[in-house]
């Protein structure tokens, strides 16, 4: 048993939750990565370096059997699981009519239903580690907007889930925050990120947030913390 903490990303192999691994390695954290691919998870570790304190792992949050598996293995390379970040999701925007089924689907599965799959996995090990649940949302749980039915809906109920669990748990010691970032320099919705994206929220620096948020005094619990750019461009 190590008294470094140990921290679980999902979708981490790139964007906000490879952000977070990196700004958390340099802070002294333990890191297990996941991807649906295993290769995109081993290529993100290698890109972190610090071998000795990451862990990456194939798993698919829409299948609860996957983030067992994933936890299993955290568990068995550093006997603790102290904090899990529920970062995986998908976006795809189109108005109701151009909306498919697959791509409802893939939103709930993996937004909402992948959520609760890691949250259950973890559950028993987190609880144990007196650790925190952070669940990563989006202003889009907050805000609607055209062509977001499936997104609106995913978010808005990550955030309802969320603070739920955050009373589930909390006379257990266990913290819960859900982050709802605005627009972010990512590849979410096949954004390729570049120059262009100089102006928005970067991956580490919700990886700074999520690091206060863990070195807070215990008494205190931010249970939602919405972060946007400071300056966006002015629409013409």
């Amino acid at each position: 048993m190590t008294n470094q903490k140990v921290v679980y990303i999902t979708g981490a192999s790139k964007g906000i939750g490879e952000g977070i691994a990196a700004f958390l390695l340099n802070k002294g954290y333990r890191v297990a990565i996941s991807s649906r691919s295993m290769e995109a998870a081993a290529k993100t570790a290698q890109k972190l370096g610090n071998a000795e304190n990451v862990l990456p792992l194939q798993s698919d949050v829409r299948s609860f059997t996957d983030e067992q598996k994933a936890v299993a293995a955290i568990l068995e390379k550093w006997g603790q699981l102290d904090v899990l970040v529920a970062n995986a999701g998908v976006g795809h925007y189109a108005p109701i009519g151009e909306l498919s089924h697959e791509q409802w689907n893939a939103m709930i599965d993996t937004n909402l239903t992948g959520v609760f799959n890691s949250t259950k996995a973890a559950l028993e090990a987190i609880i144990k580690a007196k650790g925190y649940i952070i669940t990563i949302g989006s202003l889009a749980g907050a805000n609607f907007f055209a062509g977001g039915t499936g997104y609106n809906a995913s978010k808005f109920a990550i955030v309802g889930y969320s603070q739920a669990l955050m009373l589930d748990l909390r006379q257990q010691d266990v913290k819960v925050t859900t982050i709802m970032p605005g627009s972010v320099a990512s590849h979410f919705n096949n954004n390729e990120p570049s120059e262009k994206d100089a102006w928005k929220i970067q991956p580490e620096d919700i990886g700074e947030l999520l690091s206060d948020l863990l070195e807070m005094h215990p008494r205190s619990l931010p249970s939602k913390v919405e972060i946007r750019p400071s300056k966006p461009p002015v629409k013409a």
